[in-house]
């Protein structure tokens, strides 16, 4: 029973803020994403109503957090235009989010090390992760020889701390760096004002054919992603295979003439994000962490995180790098490819989501290298 209605919290309760952000103005200021964390939060942290506690929950949640947005993936990707897709400033943008990893990763160690013995090795998985993603950090504990209770430490304020991390963005960062640094006007159209709060009912309706296809599609996509990643690598869900794999068909897939006419894709696909996004911030219990252990790891996560944030505003000031593609470029690397679509809506400029997709997936495949080649370094 209690799994039933945690799947009603969780699939009504987004259509529910959707509702009430097109009711009234200042909760749609906010935005459904941060409204949605917000909500999650609590839920999963008050004793009254604790969805977000308890075995029993976590496979619902993981499973969830997995389908949701694999399934949102391809459909965002059918929605966008990739004929004015900037190569020139994503390569830029690339390589000022890599180099502010690293500079900040390697001053950090010689701040935050207090002697400990294999400090480098906590080096080289912070590089590993904020250019890559958990899978790379995964391979890098095998790689570097990273003791089980070192890793899981590091793990869990990595989730914590980039959580913090996309609240901060959401809530002012995002506006605060549209201040700092250059607007690109192009960007921000009446395309980008349709989103899944703004269709009529009977609009609705008349694209519900087509929306159902897009589902369908998607799952067809996820379905050869996952048979590629099989034969790859010997498993179905390795990250960088399935996701590389699905962004190619998805990006082949919105050139097709029916896929073109399957304009609501997008919002389906985002209404998935907006699932995904309660369901992660359901899964954070704040009450259970140790935060006196492994202070300087903790310090150590959180300098990394948004010292190399401000290092991406000073060089894409320089080069003349937008806002947003500054923003979604970090998001990309910090968190990974999959959060690029909920921070696209929250800046509800979709047009640089295959920006933020395609420097998440060239940070999967050069995490490995990078991280362990730091931590020689610091060796």
């Amino acid at each position: 029973m209690l799994q039933f209605l945690s799947l009603l919290f969780y699939f009504l309760t987004p259509c529910l803020i959707i509702y009430l952000c097109r009711r009234f103005t200042f909760l749609n200021k906010i935005g459904e994403v941060l409204l949605l964390y917000i909500v999650g939060i609590l839920v999963s942290n008050l004793v009254i109503f604790p969805l977000g506690i308890g075995d029993s929950l976590h496979g619902i949640q993981d499973a969830l957090t997995s389908m949701t947005i694999l399934l949102a993936f391809p459909m965002i990707l059918f929605g966008s235009d990739f004929k004015n897709w900037k190569l020139k400033e994503t390569v830029i943008a690339l390589c000022i989010g890599l180099l502010s990893v690293v500079i900040v990763d390697i001053i950090g160690f010689y701040i935050f090390n207090d002697n400990q013995n294999g400090f480098e090795k906590i080096a080289g998985l912070l590089v590993g992760v904020y250019t890559g993603g958990t899978p790379n950090l995964a391979s890098l504990k095998v790689a570097l020889d990273v003791e089980p209770d070192i890793y899981i430490f590091v793990h869990t304020f990595d989730m914590i701390i980039s959580f913090v991390y996309l609240v901060f963005l959401m809530s002012c960062g995002i506006r605060f760096f549209r201040i700092i640094l250059s607007r690109d006007v192009t960007h921000y159209t009446n395309e980008n004002k349709q989103d899944v709060i703004g269709a009529s009912e009977a609009d609705n309706k008349k694209h519900f054919p087509k929306t159902l296809a897009s589902l369908g599609l998607s799952i067809l996509i996820i379905g050869i992603g996952m048979g590629v990643s099989l034969l790859v690598s010997g498993k179905v869900d390795d990250m960088l295979v399935l996701i590389l794999t699905m962004t190619t068909l998805s990006i082949a897939a919105s050139f097709l003439p029916f896929v073109k006419k399957m304009e609501k894709s997008y919002d389906l696909g985002m209404y998935f994000v907006l699932v995904f996004s309660l369901v992660v911030a359901s899964m954070v219990d704040v009450t259970s962490i140790d935060y006196s252990a492994g202070v300087n790891i903790i310090a150590y996560i959180t300098f990394v995180i948004f010292a190399s944030l401000m290092l991406s505003i000073i060089f894409s000031k320089i080069f003349k790098v937008d806002a947003d593609t500054m923003v979604i470029t970090s998001v990309a690397l910090i968190n990974s490819p999959l959060f690029v679509p909920m921070i696209a809506e929250s800046m509800k400029n979709k047009k640089v989501i295959i920006t933020g997709v395609a420097v998440g997936v060239i940070g999967y495949a050069v995490g490995n290298y990078l991280g362990i080649i730091v931590s020689q370094i610091l060796k």
